[in-house]
């Protein structure tokens, strides 16, 4: 190829080049190339191209080959750098450095622009490796270069700020020609600069100064600059800054560092460095206060000073405050760790691992020990030091003596002379109590360092430890605790000790609450010293100082610190009386120490202060648990139970603490008060018997105190309240064993009457007196006095004497009123003995009551006073309007309602009943209670008012006679005198069927009456007497009753003539009642005696003679009811019913008469059961229940008759006896027997309802009424159908063994009261023959027959026994199922025959037929006990029958009997069930008659179902219906319906269907 060849090819690939057409240019290259190798432009094309390509390695290649060729080309060398730039890899930088420094070489001479860019590329790439000194030398190349061009002062001064820029970043790593290179650079920059002042000129300043102190040998430069700085900028504090810190760090702080930071403050008052060298002139100068508080201000302004924490810590250490200085050791060695690795860094660690191993060593405990050894032992060339060997000995020695010992024995061996050796030694030696070798070591390292004070102080120690004598005297030890406290005056412990001594031993209050306030200002964790002045200074009266202590300590004290402040400064509040703010501290105090029962004391003494009952009650509980040994806070808590009333706890409580001290006295009075209170407390419930118990307890404990302590006038006060606290109880009660000691006697107990107490009482007061001359005493004895004259009032007529306690009472009370005269209550009391009929000075008494009422405003007692005082006087306008105050006062008081009431009485008023009653509602008092049971009985004795509203109101709805009958036995048990309370007491009990308590009450007031003169109220009270004597039937008490009166009275004839009826003496009975005949003049009563002759004709049999008495009351003008109801009832008796219909008839007629409708439902409902008529049974008590919803009776009574005539419906006769229960507990006691009778007549068990079933009911009456034989013979027929659904389900019955000891209970229960002996003996026999079925039902057949033989000793004509008997017999020759003779079975039917009334009977010899096979002979049965229950109209017999019948005539169709009879008996059987009732059973065997025909049938399956599905129906008769549709549906293959059976089941919990699903399922797997 020629040149001009080549030129073209060359050219070609400059143009394919350009056209981007890499590829091309690489072929023209190669062509080129070929023809010459060495061509320099076609290298720089290839180059390029495949630089272009992405192809590197040729493209370098290429250049490499054209630098090669012509070294001086720039083109080659550009590609190179732009090839090397474009890939950018670290492996090429190097390359690239050489390609840019021969750019340079190129450039220099020919392009100076291009030079300056290859420059800064170049600096860069340095700059990026790292190569500060490369940098700088280019750079300044580049600086000097740009000024021979002549470039302006601003390009000048931004290229030394990038010098500055690259060079600042590392200059720990630099050399000290790049260091002086960065330095000059700064100093360019700064001097460069256009504008200055100016915030970038003093930023570059800064960052100048900062960069000078990183080099300590450039400080004379450092000074220069800040000096320059400071005078451009006076204002700026950073300059001095940096000069004080680098004194601070240098070590040596001169006059001149000094005055930097004196200058520096000037600027800035809260500058860091400046504080902190202040800091250190105050530590060289030994002001440690002021070092501590400047450097720890200066150290938060300059966090990273780790001189100034150092020196912070020396500071500390000095001032004994250990954990401070060992937090700020830890900050210097983490500043410290911060800084670079170098000779000056490691001498600070060295120096803070020192200080921090001192400071560690004065902290008690292993923990601090370990953590000294291990800064010790960071300490370099620490073995060269032998005081740091002594130092880490004395760290061992805080962990133990081993490690110590082998120190001090190297460190003597080689450092005999040193007086840390013979320090640590006598440390040893102390720790060891080996007090004498240590006093010597210690001197010896005083020897040798005497201005040491920790060896004084030790030394001092250990003479204060030493022995006897020097504890005694202790002059030496003072004498070094004095020489300690004087070379180290932040030692505290040296001043603990001075304190100790001043207070101990030499007794100088004054300098020991110095010394101890010296040792608490150095060391505020030394509690006992702080707790010393605050002691101390209390004893001195120095309240001020003291508290001023405690709120210091308190303030700073974090949570479960400072005990002993927080609980002296609770004691303190406890004492001025701010109770909220002690119970604060006490809490605090707890929080640090919460096993300190004393501060458990305190708080509960806090709490108690303030109000708080409940949680002291709980702190002195506390305390007790902590120190059970404690006395005091049992006390305390017991004392806090009384005081919220809880009387018994705190007697347990204080007997509690006289087992540990029997004569503890406090303990003694609790007791006493709390007897005491008990007492009042019983007094105000009535209950005066429970009261005198308490009294005597009272009296017998407060004696005792009294006589340990006769000098407390308030034991003699509580005696005298025991004592007169008798006053309102009756006197022949009262017979109270008082101490001997008490009343001058010896021995240990004698009992006192009342007025003896009484005296006794006044005796104690008067005793207080003299101890102490108090008001309340004198009020108190007056009081007593007024008692003791009203005791003598009711029992003698020494009216002189009564008069002298009278004189004296008053006399007392005016004393009382002269020491205090505006006591509300001394007024009042000398109001009321003044108004008393004994003294009756009514204008005292008036004035008493108004200075009373002015004393106190809201004085509802005086006011009431004040009333009784107009009403007594007859002035019942001002009585009434001081009652009506007295009510706005306090409507709840009772007095002044009982005076309202009064007033009411007095001017007639309707409203007095309410007002009584509303007195007997508030509380107890004899005046209410007898005004309002008088009211009541006189509303009760009138008979005519029982239709009114107003007796519906106060007697029905208010249950005005159970209110007043209450209320007088409460009168009568305090007030036992009285014989109108006893009437009307006797009255009220007669109304409520008490019959027992009327005749105890009328009994009471004859014996109070017996010796009256007025004979009338004594015949009375005889009358009322004999009429409830006779109800008890005491008739012969009762005849002797009447007799003793004048026999005048109608009432006495009639009341005598009914004792002799009842009594049997039928003649006498009515020869009375003939004479009462002849003195009545009532129509009624003649009729009402008529009756009662009739009644007695009867009871001789003279029926005839009867009715033609019972005839002569009808044609009286003004007939009764009682003889029309006698003559329905003697039709009833004779089984007359048109006698009975009759009489009814006439009966009716008087329906305008609404108060014996009970009687009339009864007479109607009996004459319809006599007429055959059961379901008018039911529905006449029906209708009237409906009538009278609110007569229980009524409700009882269809409750007792539904069972018998109506039995279909006993679920809703069980419904009348559970309102009739409701309604009234009396009725309520025969309904719960009537309940549970109904609910065994349709078969409510336990397994229907747990909670109301029969036996429940059942249960609750025979505890309601134990001794009615009814009711356990219905719990015995509960237990007999409870055992017989337990069988159905089988399972285990619960109620065994119970049959004999049932029966046994009827019988004698029987016998404890008079029944009629018809009616007892067929409950007995009834009861065997249930106990006998039962016993045979459960097999147990010999116990069964054995009953049977014991009953036909004593029933031997009962018939019903025989068959028994035979049942019982035959029951294991039935079950054996073998045949048995003709005979036996001939002998089977003739004992039924004799019970042949008897439907069960029959049911019985149609299962023995049937047993044998005799399905006809026993069909024959069931119809023969279907006609006998059709004829007694049994519907219990009748549905028996049927279902057995069915039962029959079924189980011969499921034989697969072909015989149409029995399908169509079970048809009409079950067809004629469901006549009479739903019944389920029915409805089963009806489909299980269409199983047995077509099993497989639809209709099978619905009928089934039926039964399954039906909610209400008995789960026995349910789980036969699931059993056979199981069968059928598994027949059916109906898969779905069978999972839905078998669920229901389970939920049913009907095992036998489940295991039959198992077995058919399995047995159809099989198949």
């Amino acid at each position: 190829m020629s040149n001009k060849e080549v030129k073209a090819a060359l050219k070609s690939a400059r143009d394919a080049i350009r056209n981007k057409e890499y590829k091309e240019a690489l072929k023209h290259c190669k062509a080129v190339l070929k023809q010459e190798k060495n061509n320099y432009n076609a290298w720089v094309f290839i180059g390029l191209a495949a630089a272009e390509l992405e192809q590197p390695d040729q493209a370098k290649g290429a250049y490499k080959k054209a630098t090669e060729l012509e070294p001086g080309q720039l083109l080659a060398w550009q590609g190179l750098a732009n090839l090397y730039e474009k890939t950018n890899h670290a492996g090429t930088r190097e390359d690239l450095v050489n390609v840019y420094q021969k750019l340079l070489e190129l450039y220099e001479s020919t392009d100076k622009q291009k030079w300056c860019e290859v420059c800064k590329k170049l600096v860069d790439l340095y700059h990026q490796e790292k190569k500060f000194l490369q940098v700088a030398r280019f750079w300044h190349k580049l600086i000097k270069t740009r000024q021979e061009e002549g470039a302006d002062n601003i390009e000048l001064h931004q290229l030394w700020q990038r010098l500055v820029q690259l060079l600042a970043e590392c200059v720990h790593l630099q050399d000290n020609e790049t260091q002086q290179l960065l330095l000059d650079a700064f100093e360019q920059a700064v001097n460069s600069s256009d504008v200055v002042p100016s915030e970038e000129h003093q930023k570059l300043y800064r960052e100048f100064i900062q960069c000078l102190s990183k080099f300590p040998h450039e400080f004379p430069r450092l000074k220069k600059t800040c000096e320059d700085m400071i005078v451009l900028y006076p204002a700026v504090s950073y300059p001095m800054e940096v000069l004080c810190l680098h004194f601070i760090q240098s070590g040596s702080f001169t006059e001149e560092a000094l005055d930097c930071c004196h200058k520096l403050l000037n600027i800035d008052s809260r500058s860091g460095p400046a504080l902190i060298g202040l800091g250190i002139q105050s530590l060289q100068e030994k002001k440690y206060e002021d070092a501590s508080r400047n450097l720890t201000e200066g150290l938060q302004q300059t966090s990273q000073c780790s001189v100034g924490w150092y020196y912070l810590g020396e500071t500390q250490v000095k001032m004994h405050k250990f954990r401070e200085a060992v937090h700020s050791c830890n900050q210097a060695l983490k500043t410290v760790g911060q800084l670079t690795e170098s000779s000056s860094s490691q001498q600070q660690k060295n120096h803070a691992n020192c200080l921090k191993a001192k400071a560690l060593i004065k902290i008690p405990g292993t923990d601090s020990a370990e953590e000294a050894i291990n800064s010790l032992d960071q300490v370099l060339d620490i073995n060269n030091d032998p005081k740091l060997i002594a130092l880490k000995g004395q760290a061992y020695l805080n962990k133990g003596l081993a490690d110590a010992l082998t120190i001090v024995e190297e460190l003597k061996l080689l450092h005999p002379d040193l007086a840390e050796t013979h320090y640590l030694e006598g440390l040893i030696y102390y720790k060891q109590k080996n007090y004498y070798q240590a006093e010597t070591s210690f001197q010896r390292a005083i020897e040798r360092e005497a201005e040491v004070a920790d060896f004084h102080f030790s030394l001092g120690l250990t003479y204060w430890f030493m022995s006897e004598e020097t504890r005694r005297e202790k002059t030496k030890a003072l004498t070094q605790f004095l020489k300690a406290a004087k070379l180290d005056n932040y030692l505290g412990s040296a001043f603990h000790y001075l304190g100790q001594y001043y207070r101990d031993i030499a007794g100088d209050k004054n300098r020991a609450v110095g010394c101890y306030k010296k040792a608490f200002e150095k060391d505020r964790m030394d509690g006992e010293a702080g707790a010393a002045v605050v002691d101390l200074s209390t004893e001195l009266g120095d309240l001020e100082t003291a508290l001023a202590v405690l709120t210091e300590v308190t303030e700073r004290a974090s949570a479960g610190r400072a005990k002993w402040a927080w609980l002296r400064r609770g004691l303190y509040y406890l004492r001025v009386g701010q109770h909220s703010e002690a119970v604060a501290d006490l809490q605090a105090a707890l929080r640090a120490d919460p096993k300190d029962s004393n501060c458990w004391e305190s708080l509960g003494e806090a709490y108690l202060s303030r109000g708080g009952y409940t949680t002291a009650l709980k702190s002195f509980r506390k305390a007790r648990e902590l120190n059970s040994k404690s006395i005091y806070s049992v006390y305390k808590a017991a004392a806090i139970e009384q005081i919220l009333g809880k009387y018994k706890d705190a007697i347990m409580e204080y007997q509690h603490i006289l087992k540990k001290s029997k004569d503890y006295v406090p303990a003694l009075k609790g007791l006493g008060e709390c007897y005491l209170m008990l007492a009042k407390s019983a007094l105000a419930d009535y209950l005066d018997g429970k009261a005198l118990d308490y009294i005597e307890q009272s009296l017998y404990f407060l004696a005792r105190a009294a006589k340990h302590r006769p000098e407390v006038s308030c034991l003699w006060k509580l005696l005298g309240d025991a004592c007169s606290s008798v006053c309102v109880i009756s006197p022949s009660k009262v017979n109270v064993k008082v101490l001997g000691f008490l009343i001058g006697q010896t021995g240990d107990k004698h009992a006192l009457k009342k007025s003896d107490l009484l005296n006794l009482g006044g005796r104690c007061y008067g005793r207080g007196v003299k101890l102490m001359s108090s008001p309340n005493m004198w009020c108190d004895l007056g009081i007593n006095y007024y008692h003791q004259a009203q005791h003598l009032k009711s029992i003698s007529s020494n009216k002189n004497e009564i008069s002298e306690l009278l004189e004296k009472s008053v006399q007392c009370l005016k004393k009382a009123v002269r020491l205090e005269s505006k006591n509300h209550l001394y007024w009042n009391a000398l109001g009321v003995v003044a108004s008393c009929k004994g003294v009756a000075n009514y204008a005292l008494a008036q004035h008493s009551f108004i200075k009373s009422i002015q004393a106190e405003q809201i004085n509802v007692v005086a006011w009431t006073n004040l009333g009784v005082l107009y009403l007594t006087s007859g002035n019942v306008e001002q009585a009434h309007e001081a009652f009506k105050v007295a009510q706005s006062l306090e409507p709840s008081y009772l007095t002044c309602w009982i005076g309202q009431a009064l007033i009411a009485e007095t001017v007639g008023s309707y409203e007095t009943m309410d007002l009584f009653r509303h007195t007997t509602e508030l509380s107890m008092h004899t005046e209410g209670a007898k005004g309002y049971a008088h009211w009541v009985c006189s509303t009760l004795k009138d008979k005519t008012n029982r239709n009114t509203e107003l007796y519906r109101y106060s007697i029905l709805q208010m249950n005005a006679v159970v209110g007043a009958q209450i209320a007088m036995t409460k009168y009568t048990e305090r007030i036992q005198n009285d014989a109108c309370a006893f009437t009307m007491l006797g009255y009220l009990n007669e109304y409520l069927q008490l019959k027992k308590q009327a005749a105890d009450a009328y009994q009471r007031a004859v014996l109070l009456l017996k010796n009256s003169e007025d004979k009338d109220k004594y015949n009375t009270a005889m009358r009322n007497y004999g009429r409830s004597l006779c109800v008890l039937g005491h008739f012969d008490e009762a005849i002797q009753a009447y007799l003793s009166t004048l026999l005048t009275e109608f009432d006495d004839i009639v009341g005598i003539a009914q004792a002799y009826f009842k009594k049997g003496h039928f003649q006498e009975s009515q020869k009375a009642y003939e004479r009462a005949l002849s003195v009545s003049d009532c129509e009624q009563d003649k009729a009402c005696i008529l009756t009662a002759l009739a009644i007695m004709e009867c009871k001789q049999n003279q029926v005839d003679a009867a009715k033609t008495l019972l005839f002569k009351c009808s044609i009286l003008q003004e007939s009764n009811m009682e003889s029309l109801q006698a003559l329905c009832t003697l039709g009833l008796i004779k089984q007359d019913a048109t006698l009975a219909t009759a009489a009814l008839k006439e009966l009716l007629k008087h329906r305008e008469r609404k108060d014996n409708v009970y009687e009339k439902c009864l007479l109607t409902s009996a004459v319809y059961a006599l007429q055959g008529r059961s379901l008018a049974v039911q529905r006449q008590v029906s209708k009237a229940v409906h009538s009278n919803p609110d007569d229980p009776g009524l409700w009882s009574l269809l409750s007792r008759l539904v069972p018998q005539y109506t039995p279909k419906i006993a679920k809703g006769g069980a419904v009348a006896g559970t309102v009739a229960h409701i309604l009234d507990l009396n009725h309520g006691k025969k309904a719960l027997l009537n309940t549970a009778v109904n609910q065994l007549a349709f078969g409510y068990h336990t397994a229907e309802d747990e909670k109301n079933n029969a036996l429940k009911n059942i249960q609750k009456a025979v505890h309601l009424s134990p001794d009615n034989p009814a009711a356990w013979a219905v719990l015995l027929a509960a237990c007999h159908a409870e055992n017989t659904i337990v069988c159905l389900h089988n399972t285990y019955p619960k109620r065994t063994n119970l049959e004999q000891k049932l029966v046994a209970t009827i019988s004698a229960k029987t016998k404890e009261k008079d029944f009629l002996a018809s009616h007892a003996q067929s409950l007995e026999e009834w009861s065997l023959f249930q106990a006998i079925t039962g016993l045979n039902e459960t097999g147990r057949t010999s116990e069964a027959e054995f009953l049977c033989t014991k009953g036909l000793k004593i029933f031997p004509e009962q018939s019903t026994l025989y068959l028994l008997l035979r049942q019982v017999q035959c029951k294991t020759l039935l079950q054996s199922h073998k045949e048995l003779p003709d005979a036996i079975l001939e002998e089977l039917r003739k004992v039924v025959m004799s019970n042949s009334t008897s439907v069960t009977a029959w049911h019985w010899l149609a299962q023995v037929y049937q047993s044998q096979r005799m399905m006809v002979a026993a069909e024959m049965c069931y119809r023969k006990s279907l006609q006998l229950a059709s004829q007694q109209d049994s519907w219990n017999g009748k549905l028996s029958s049927l279902l057995r019948l069915a039962k029959l005539a079924l189980e011969v169709c499921m034989a697969n009997i072909s015989n149409d009879h029995w399908p169509s008996l079970v048809q009409e059987a079950t067809t004629e069930v469901l006549k009479l009732s739903l019944c389920p059973l029915g409805i089963l065997l009806q489909a299980l008659l269409q199983y047995s025909r077509k099993m497989g049938s639809r209709e099978t399956r619905r009928m089934l179902e039926r039964v399954v599905y039906q909610l209400e129906y008995p789960e026995t008769v349910v789980s036969v219906a699931r059993w056979y549709l199981l069968r059928h549906l598994y027949a059916k293959y109906d898969y779905e319906l069978i999972d839905a059976l078998v669920g229901n089941a389970k939920v049913n919990g009907d095992v036998r269907a489940l295991e039959l699903d198992k077995k058919l399922s399995a047995a159809e797997a099989s198949s």
